[in-house]
């Protein structure tokens, strides 16, 4: 069976994710739901499907211990309500007390996008002013000029070769070393908010597309630990990856009891996660990073007015949050539905809501209430509400949201004007 390959940059976003998780190890957003204090809307409704190793995201959540929220927007185009649900992750996790990473991938879009250094700055200022909008707090930054990030990237980059970005990416070799150089960029991205703040578990809440920088990033950070730790039921193991022989001591010594061998140390009677914790520090007194392997949460495109994935690149299909209100309310009256072939068709039949690109847009964003939501769905599967007037009722919607929302996004864009001006 051909395994499938999911591209970030792939134009074909139709992903069987019934075969991430099989495949790929995605693990399905159920397994960590009773953890959570508070279930948000974008799991209880099943757009977040999948993740990896939130279990310490959410029980640092729990119990109020630190961790990061870090992910990248790339300027290629003005932000639309595609960008949106990521947004809403971030903004909801700082809520819980996550510290807020954002990051404007401007070096990504200038190698795989081929925009000027000036388009990338300008509509990354327009991400950034959706997201405060939204209520966001924390660091933003542009890849360009983060020297903590290119440095790490650098680090990162004698840990990869590039047989292995061929085996995630599909790269060849007419693939420019700039592309490559974005994809290290990007994990440098994810683990740079343990660089000079303690090392925490951190969220990188993506889209399914991203997985393969995900996928690369969780396997750099472990091959720039000096250190493996791993239970053994019966002790825990710690062992050396080349790590100086005065680390070693110094764990040897801070484990009353434990046994030194050439490459390893058995330590017994401490819980793993104490064990973990020491290390951690012993490692990062030497030189080395000690870097938490970071998690990840997935969720479902939106899909477009037209059917498929909302993208730039095909104008109807997307809501952008500079269109004028006229524009917005002709994409939404001539969007595809799940309604049927006839008026008779529909009464009879009913329409298939969760096919439909207009209830989604509910779903996604624009119906806050569960009950609300529902009886929307009920009143089209049951013959009840035509396509038509579910349309009006959903510009109505969108129009009043994008009406408050672009107040706030102008209020943020002064902000940021004026904080660069400084």
């Amino acid at each position: 069976m051909k395994t499938e390959v999911v591209n970030p940059w792939a134009s074909d976003q139709s992903v069987d994710i019934e075969r991430l998780h099989a495949e790929f190890g995605i693990e399905r957003i159920e397994t960590v739901i009773d953890l959570l204090p508070e279930t948000p809307d974008f799991i209880r409704r099943g757009i977040v499907f999948g993740h990896r190793d939130y279990h310490q995201i959410a029980n640092a959540i729990r119990t109020n211990e630190p961790f990061n929220v870090m992910t990248g927007f790339m300027p290629s185009g003005h932000p639309h309500l595609g960008h949106l649900m990521v947004m809403k992750e971030v903004v909801w996790h700082v809520q819980q007390g996550g510290r807020g990473y954002i990051c404007i991938a401007d070096r990504e879009a200038h190698a795989v996008r081929n925009l000027t250094w000036e388009q990338c700055r300008k509509y990354g200022d327009e991400y950034l002013s959706c997201l405060y909008a939204l209520g966001y707090h924390g660091e933003t930054y542009e890849q360009s000029s983060n020297r903590v990030v290119q440095d790490l990237a650098f680090e990162a980059s004698a840990k990869v070769n590039f047989s292995e970005l061929s085996a995630i990416y599909g790269f060849t070799p007419d693939t420019d070393i700039g592309h490559a150089m974005s994809v290290l960029t990007q994990v440098a991205d994810i683990l740079h908010p343990q660089v000079n703040e303690e090392p925490a578990p951190t969220i990188v809440p993506v889209g399914l597309d991203q997985d393969p920088h995900i996928r690369l990033t969780r396997g750099v950070a472990h091959k720039l630990r000096m250190f493996t730790v791993e239970d053994r039921d019966t002790h825990v193991s710690v062992r050396s990856k080349e790590a100086p022989e005065e680390a070693m001591e110094a764990i040897h010594k801070a484990f009353r009891g434990s046994k030194r061998y050439e490459g390893h140390i058995d330590i017994f009677n401490v819980p793993l996660d104490v064990v973990k914790k020491t290390v951690r520090a012993i490692e990062r007194t030497h030189g080395g990073y000690g870097f938490v392997t970071p998690s990840a949460t997935f969720h479902r495109f939106m899909p477009g007015l037209t059917g498929g994935k909302m993208s730039s690149s095909i104008p109807e299909s997307i809501i952008g949050f500079y269109e004028d209100d006229k524009t917005v309310t002709r994409k939404i009256m001539a969007a595809l539905t799940g309604g049927r072939m006839t008026l008779q068709e529909q009464k009879e039949l009913g329409g298939e809501a969760d096919k439909c690109p207009v209830f989604l847009l509910n779903l996604f964003h624009m119906v806050s209430d569960d009950a609300e939501l529902a009886e929307i769905r009920r009143k089209c599967m049951a013959g009840e509400l035509m396509c038509g007037q579910c349309k009006k009722d959903s510009a109505a919607r969108v129009l009043a949201f994008l009406d408050e929302f672009r107040e706030k996004m102008a209020v943020a864009a002064d902000q940021i004007r004026s904080e660069k001006s400084c």
